[in-house]
């Protein structure tokens, strides 16, 4: 039997192939896509087989938990992709002006809570999903208070940084809650 000697093969199996198997040439759109939607795979993938612990915070005084990422990326998905690209009149699901860092601080464990803040996540997955393979191009704008015109590439791109960036968050998280290491 042969020892992992790196932390990334330390999470290697069938959950975790596949999620970097689409194209690495060709067509810029799919391969943002394809890019933005490994990221997604590695939060569920981050949080697979927990239950309470989701709601575990990183280290005080910080509320990150893997639950309140969940959240928030529901939220940044509905913001660029629904608000922003799409024009629609919507609020956040989790946060609002009154309430910043409604997203992490309202984090609640329970099945009915898990089960409400995944639903709202893969919605707003499905969403953007839809709205980016159904754009005629990728420089389909949208307007924004803090950045102004963006376009579909843009916030692509932006929403893989976003993903990669909480999915480190995660990485630790994670580990601390069991133990679990790697991609």
């Amino acid at each position: 039997m042969r020892i992992p000697e790196r932390r990334v093969e330390l999470a290697a199996g069938a959950d975790s192939e596949g999620r970097f198997g689409g194209p690495s040439t060709g067509d810029e759109r799919a391969l943002l896509t394809s890019v933005l939607d490994a990221q997604r795979a590695t939060l569920q993938l981050k949080c697979a087989g927990l239950g309470p612990e989701l709601v575990q915070r990183s280290v005080p005084p910080s509320s990150l938990s893997l639950l309140g990422l969940v959240r928030h990326l529901a939220d940044v998905e509905r913001r660029w992709f629904r608000a922003v690209l799409a024009g629609q009149d919507v609020e956040l699901r989790f946060s609002s002006p009154e309430v910043p860092e409604g997203d992490f601080d309202g984090a609640e464990s329970g099945p009915e809570a898990v089960a409400a803040s995944w639903s709202a996540w893969h919605s707003e997955v499905a969403f953007a999903q839809a709205l980016a393979a159904e754009a005629p191009h990728l420089d389909v704008e949208g307007h924004d208070a803090w950045r102004g015109t963006v376009s579909l590439r843009w916030v692509i791109i932006h929403m893989i940084e976003e993903y990669a960036r909480h999915n480190g968050h995660a990485d630790l998280i994670r580990e601390r809650i069991d133990g679990s290491v790697g991609v």
